[in-house]
């Protein structure tokens, strides 16, 4: 394949941003990668471009976020961001705003991790703020929009929190008898995830897809066998 995409990554350094971009680095289908964070990610290679830059401030960035297929991993807690406030301003305004910066520049898809329950009417806060921002990225000019819902995530975070790794006891421990219906709120590996979100790139399609957490696993499973 030749080489002449150009990925754009933001929320390299999670759970599932630290797995995608080592997938993006390694895929023919792109000849750069663009890493956008507060802070740089811990790698050297010949594809990757580093945008470190305040995510409050990425209009003013603009000419350097051209890219043509848009993967966004932004993410936090209430506990880590502290606030309400502080989350809003992660998992929505700043998934938002990348959404119309790159838009405005052209880009092609927009593949983004929300969450399992995400309803902007829910009255969990948590889920009404990723409904919100889902609803804000359909409206974005991207030929192909990839959400992806995935359930309680596995995989070494650089932070414990405490919640989720009960959370993912359970879900191992009921893992057998979530089955037919249920089958989508099986826990799923970060590494999983982030292959299927490249498949997904892969594909070339238009419009609006939400990807369930089983339609992920499924998806990120074949692309390991493959």
């Amino acid at each position: 394949m030749k080489l002449q995409k150009t990925a754009l990554i933001a929320g390299a350094s999670g759970l599932i941003g630290s797995q995608l971009l080592l997938l993006l680095l390694a895929s023919d289908r792109y000849a750069k990668v663009i890493a956008v964070g507060r802070r740089p990610v811990p790698y050297v290679h010949p594809k990757l471009e580093q945008r470190v830059l305040e995510l409050d401030y990425l209009e003013e960035h603009r000419l350097s976020l051209i890219a043509d297929d848009v993967f966004c991993c932004l993410g936090t807690t209430m506990r880590q961001a502290g606030s309400r406030e502080a989350f809003y301003r992660v998992d929505y305004l700043y998934v938002v705003k990348l959404a119309a910066v790159t838009a405005a520049n052209f880009a092609a898809q927009l593949i983004v991790v929300s969450a399992m329950g995400a309803d902007p009417a829910s009255r969990i806060y948590y889920n009404r703020v990723k409904g919100e921002m889902e609803q804000a990225v359909r409206q974005t000019p991207f030929r192909a929009i990839h959400i992806f819902r995935p359930s309680l995530l596995l995989g070494e975070r650089g932070e414990k929190r405490t919640g989720e790794q009960f959370g993912a006891v359970l879900l191992r421990v009921f893992h057998p008898v979530l089955v037919g219906p249920l089958r989508k709120y099986r826990a799923v590996a970060a590494a999983v995830v982030a292959r299927a979100m490249v498949r997904a790139a892969e594909d070339d399609g238009g419009g609006v897809l939400v990807h369930s957490s089983d339609e992920i696993a499924a998806a990120g499973e074949l692309t390991r066998q493959v």
